[in-house]
């Protein structure tokens, strides 16, 4: 990255996401249903992923001028001419918060040609900041973190999330169950970032998603892999995970068994 310093501009990162979260925070039961609309079936978004997006943008663009942005609502250009780029998702779990479920989160990554080397999950209710860059290791509210020690899946916390097109949930719900009968149990949070926060805090033992989209998961499997465990994609690749929308991310010690569950999930984009 040459003279960036990635630690600084992690710690930056996690200024803008606190600062966009007080933002969302303000905004939680404020939010009319006429201020809401419908991207796709059960995808909701309103003004307030919008305007944190834009929020966001404007706190990192002056970091690397050179930067493109990939972001979920797409209120910025995607510039292809440049090797970074943020990965932004201003508002990971808008229905919970659309709801007064108290879990959701903003999360912001910088990749280096679509591979992470920056990562902030901001838990906002809980004011936990989940901090990673590049062989920095992970943080929480600056103190340092790692995955579980759990060595077998029948004793492990698996997280998952369900996508919104009903035409993948039969085959999904089968993998649901295999993974139900052979852990401890399953969680299910509505954020897959914070599911990867948990998992490289060690709270989640295990985590895997499909028809996932690079800002939900860029910042979080860095946080994992920086607390040293493994993130891949269902069919074990680590590189390219970004363009891949299905990832497993683990403490390590139970990956193998998690990817025999996942492999026949629906992988078709």
């Amino acid at each position: 990255m040459g003279s960036h310093p990635l630690e600084k501009f992690a710690g930056i990162a996690e200024g803008a996401a606190r600062e966009a979260g007080q933002f969302i925070r303000a905004e939680l039961g404020q939010v009319r249903a006429e201020h809401v609309r419908e991207k796709e079936k059960n995808s909701l978004v309103s003004y307030v992923d919008i305007e944190t997006e834009k929020m966001l943008a404007e706190a990192l663009r002056p970091l690397l001028p050179e930067a493109g942005f990939l972001t979920e609502e797409n209120t910025q250009t995607l510039h292809t001419g440049s090797d970074y780029c943020w990965i932004i998702d201003p508002l990971d779990g808008t229905t919970n918060f659309l709801k007064g479920i108290p879990v959701f989160s903003v999360s912001v990554a910088l990749a280096f040609r679509l591979e992470p080397i920056i990562g902030v999950v901001y838990d906002i209710m809980q004011e936990e900041a989940f901090t990673a860059w590049l062989d920095g290791g992970a943080h929480l509210n600056g103190r340092r973190i790692s995955v579980s020690d759990v060595g077998h899946l029948d004793d492990a916390i698996v997280a998952t999330g369900f996508p919104y097109k009903a035409g993948y949930r039969p085959q999904l719900s089968e993998i649901f169950t295999e993974v139900l009968h052979h852990s401890r149990g399953i969680r299910r949070l509505g954020s897959a970032a914070l599911d990867l926060a948990y998992t490289a805090a060690g709270r989640f033992d295990a985590y895997y998603e499909t028809r996932l989209n690079a800002w939900d998961i860029a910042a979080g499997i860095l946080l994992v892999r920086e607390a040293g465990g493994r993130a891949s994609n269902f069919l074990n690749a680590g590189e390219g995970i970004l363009r891949a929308h299905h990832v497993v991310a683990t403490n390590g010690l139970v990956h193998d068994e998690m990817l025999r569950l996942v492999s026949r999930a629906p992988l078709d984009d």
